[in-house]
């Protein structure tokens, strides 16, 4: 414990000590939100119920030493009490990010029933200068234009399941924009790595034409090329969006995939990919004059398998996949309830082997910078489906901004 609180006393002295002192001879502006979240969760292979319960503070930094530079630092530290801390060998590895340089992170305590740990998840400075953009530290580059899967942010892809990690991931690197007009631009990014395996480099050109933006890319990453692109438009006043990859394969060799039976480990042949590997997205979102909403997306994966979904999921995220599935479906219906309460429900479905996760949701504004939110995570299918192993999960939340 004591090494922990040495740990982070280094980070608040290197860290938040200079940012003071910006802010009495800056402009300096701070933000962020505080949380606690209770869920209540049950797994098909169990009797039992896991409750656990959520604390999460975030702090939101920016700094305006000049008209032309910005600085910004993002901390949130997370603390977790109940049941899946308790029955999970070494919980507070699976919450940990990974990070191939600095880490700037602290494990604040790691009980039997409880952990904590604060992570610094946005660290970077931003020169403009004209047309020119200069932006280096750890960031969230954005590249994708669909809302749900988004095939061409190979740098810090995400998951629309991860709800209460608004911010979304990030990631180390240095990136280059010039902006070529009012919507147009070219951009090139590199994320550096201990190993070339590790490490990302893409570049992205951005242009409007016939009232649609477009986004064109080419990139390495994992001894792998890619090139895509997205759009993003309407038609007939309803969204339309799209994203495609076309990429080298895995691998020349034979594969073999981990998987589990009865608890041991265990490998099978999975054969040899040795096609180019296609990706794409179509999206489309309408909203009603009666604030009803409507939005669904289809994601294809060449390569993708058509069951067994949850032996390949590890592999495939390594790889840069948003899913090893061949097809998923996404369906949303919204409706504003209330001017203080919206009502939503969403659905993630695999065509192929039938799984599905129902995600109900009802937010509510009590007052200014109050919110409060009840969600499900409704896990179906069979065994080894990609949905099919997580059970059930009622989650409760309160929210307030600052």
């Amino acid at each position: 414990m004591k090494i922990e609180i040495e740990y982070m006393r280094r980070i608040f002295s290197i860290v938040f000590l200079p940012c003071l002192l910006w802010a009495q001879t800056s402009k300096f502006e701070i933000n962020g939100y505080g949380k606690y979240m209770f869920s209540s969760m049950s797994y098909p292979a169990s009797d039992t119920r896991y409750d656990d319960h959520y604390l999460h503070v975030r702090i939101n930094s920016k700094w305006y030493p000049t008209p032309n530079l910005t600085g910004a630092l993002e901390l949130r530290i997370r603390g977790i009490y109940g049941e899946t801390v308790r029955n999970t060998s070494n919980y507070i590895d699976q919450i940990k990010s990974t990070r191939d340089f600095a880490r700037l992170d602290a494990v604040l305590w790691n009980e039997k029933s409880t952990v904590g740990y604060a992570e610094i998840d946005r660290l970077w400075f931003d020169y403009t200068k004209n047309k020119f953009q200069l932006t280096a530290g750890r960031q969230r580059i954005a590249w994708g234009t669909s809302w749900v899967w988004n095939p061409i942010d190979i740098f810090n892809p995400y998951s629309v399941l991860d709800f209460d990690y608004e911010e979304k991931p990030g990631v180390d690197a240095l990136r280059v924009q010039y902006y070529t007009g009012a919507v147009s631009k070219v951009e090139f990014s590199v994320k550096p790595g201990k190993s070339e395996s590790d490490r990302i480099l893409g570049g992205l050109c951005s242009l409007n034409a016939g009232e649609y933006d477009f986004n064109l890319i080419a990139a390495m990453r994992n001894h792998r090329w890619i090139l895509g692109g997205g759009w993003v438009g309407d038609i007939r006043d309803a969204g339309f969006r799209g994203e495609f990859t076309v990429s080298k394969n895995f691998t020349d060799q034979d594969e073999y995939i981990g998987d589990f039976v009865s608890g041991f480990p265990s490998y099978r042949y999975a054969g040899t990919y040795n096609k180019p590997v296609v990706s794409f997205v179509l999206s489309g979102d309408y909203t009603f004059s009666n604030s009803f909403y409507v939005h669904t997306e289809v994601l294809h994966n060449s390569n993708g398998k058509t069951d067994d979904i949850l032996v390949y999921q590890t592999q495939a995220l390594e790889n840069g996949m948003l899913t090893a599935a061949k097809w998923s479906i996404y369906q949303e219906f919204a409706y504003e309830i209330s001017p203080l309460m919206r009502g939503a429900i969403f659905c993630l479905f695999n065509p192929n082997d039938k799984s599905s996760v129902v995600v109900p949701s009802l937010n509510y504004s009590v007052c200014t910078n109050l919110d409060l939110m009840a969600i499900g995570l409704l896990f179906n299918g069979k065994t080894q489906t990609e949905y099919g192993d997580y059970g059930k999960t009622i989650l409760l939340r309160v929210k307030y901004s600052f």
